[in-house]
């Protein structure tokens, strides 16, 4: 479990006896050794001395995050949950409150960067996550271009956009972006770093040379972005243009778009770091929330909490926000915390699997992450702005995709309007396992029915929606297993439950 650090002996939940402790530190040394050995070795097999040099700065990187896990394990520690605090009122500062600014001096200095780094494999698809058609025939990447482009028509101005891609992302997005070449918009890429994943058992290196499969490697969280944006040469490519304020966001994150009010903010109040945080409801219960820890603004993610305490993290009343991933950092902090080494981003230990073939036990195997929101300790008047949900509008499962695609939302110069005629949140949308992969979903709901005052619909089994479907109120559709289920054309369902015989009962 990562551990957010400190040395006091209140933080130790399971103090371990010395002899224990001293046998983990051996043991700890060993796999250490062992581990660099096999790095060393690793980094033998890269035939070209320029690529050589660039694989052993990532795999140091890797041994330092590493060892730091080691020591983590070891020590048996995690967070000493009576330490922690709601953040208090400077720690977070609501937007509404933020002066309104519709300035434009500071675009000069703004650069745009998208966590381009996924796959769109948990919705079915091949290849960048980023590329998936969201709204009339354009991708991620297109309304982002559209949005970028057009800031910089309307205010002449050259905001860059930057784009971390991974060793799963970079060859197919190097191709799509070429399309965006006559386009009034300059795009930079660089690639996050390849570390190796690791046997959970004898806590080695998967890939015993630079050319083994795929699946031996891993891009690292997005906590990675500091140390590859400084690696690749394109933070002091910015530096030296005169940009300061970086916007990072998740490439499906449609609500993540520039904001005049935060950017204005953030250089007034010399802020070197900026979280974005909305309002946590009870779909978000599981999002990284900001703390107050012994008086310093951190990120808690809930694979740090300790397992008793779950609920509390959970708890609406006691942790109200949730981290966006939409962040705003000093180009020149930056390049301190990284050059004098400062990051000591929380560990998060992800278990994965390897399959081998039919008949072979998959293999376990460990890939340890960060995330760019834990940096948020490591900046000076580093603090939270507590934004409208309009900014945070993930595409996570075709759930969402159903949300974005309707006429919930108007498209404007590639930003996502909420339509005039819908009062209150956006309502809840649960589609089953039929609706995985876009594939399906697009079969079985080609046109997307009206749902501007809809507050919450669930849709499991074999079910069809016809042209022209408008839905209201509460709408339930479950269609037993061997049954179907199609709405026809021009149905008008509100505050429904419809089950597999098609009966329509008053909900």
């Amino acid at each position: 479990m990562a551990s957010i650090n400190g040395n006091t002996s209140s933080e130790r939940k399971h103090a371990k006896s010395q002899s224990t402790f001293q046998f983990e530190n051996t043991s700890t040394a060993i796999a250490a050794s062992q581990m660099r050995n096999a790095l060393n070795k690793l980094a033998d097999t890269v035939p070209d001395p320029k690529m050589r040099k660039q694989f052993e700065t990532q795999m140091d990187a890797f041994f330092s995050l590493f060892r730091r896990y080691l020591t983590d394990k070891a020590k048996g520690t995690t967070v000493d949950w009576d330490r922690i605090q709601p953040p208090n009122p400077e720690q977070v500062i609501a937007y509404d409150d933020l002066p309104d600014s519709v300035t434009t001096e500071f675009l000069s200095k703004l650069v745009v960067l998208k966590l381009n780094g996924g796959l769109g494999t948990s919705m079915g698809c091949v290849g960048p996550k980023s590329v998936i058609e969201v709204r009339e025939g354009q991708s991620f990447l297109d309304l982002s271009v559209r949005q970028i482009e057009y800031l910089n028509r309307k205010y002449d101005v050259n905001v860059p956009f930057v784009l971390m891609n991974s060793f799963n992302t970079d060859d197919d997005t190097q191709s799509i972006i070429k399309k965006y070449e006559g386009h009034n918009i300059e795009i930079i890429t660089f690639n996050q770093s390849q570390f190796p994943r690791v046997y959970r058992d004898s806590l080695l290196p998967v890939p015993k040379d630079i050319s083994a499969p795929i699946d031996s490697w891993y891009p690292p969280g997005h906590g990675d972005l500091f140390e590859s944006l400084e690696n690749s040469g394109v933070l002091d490519e910015l530096l030296s243009r005169g940009k300061e304020i970086l916007f990072v966001s998740n490439a499906d994150n449609l609500g993540a778009v520039v904001d005049f009010k935060i950017l204005s903010h953030m250089v007034e109040s010399k802020s070197e770091y900026i979280m974005e945080l909305t309002d946590k409801t009870r779909a978000d219960v599981k999002g990284g929330t900001i703390i107050d820890y012994d008086g310093s603004v951190r990120l808690l993610e809930i694979a740090q909490v300790p397992k008793d305490h779950t609920e509390d993290f959970k708890s609406i009343k006691k942790f109200k926000y949730f981290n966006t991933n939409n962040i705003w950092i000093n180009l020149k902090a930056m390049k301190r915390v990284v050059e004098n080494n400062e990051l000591q981003l929380e560990i998060i230990p992800n278990s994965k699997t390897i399959s081998v073939g039919k008949g072979e036990s998959d293999i376990n195997v460990l890939q340890l992450e960060t995330a760019v929101g834990a940096a948020i300790r490591h900046f000076k008047s580093a603090h939270g702005v507590n934004v409208p949900r309009r900014r945070f509008l993930p595409v996570k499962t075709c759930s969402d995709l159903l949300l974005v695609k309707s006429d919930l939302y108007a498209l404007s110069h590639g930003t996502l309007e909420v339509s005039p005629g819908r009062f209150g949140p956006a309502p809840l949308i649960k589609l089953g396992g039929h609706f995985k992969k876009v594939s399906d979903f697009q079969k079985r709901i080609p046109h997307m029915p009206k749902i501007v005052e809809l507050d919450h619909l669930t849709i499991t089994g074999n079910v069809n929606l016809g042209k022209g479907v408008v839905l209201k109120g509460t709408v339930i559709i479950v269609c037993s297993d061997g049954q179907k289920i199609d709405i026809p054309n021009g149905s008008i369902l509100e505050n429904v439950v419809i089950t597999g015989n098609l009966s329509i009962l008053e909900h």
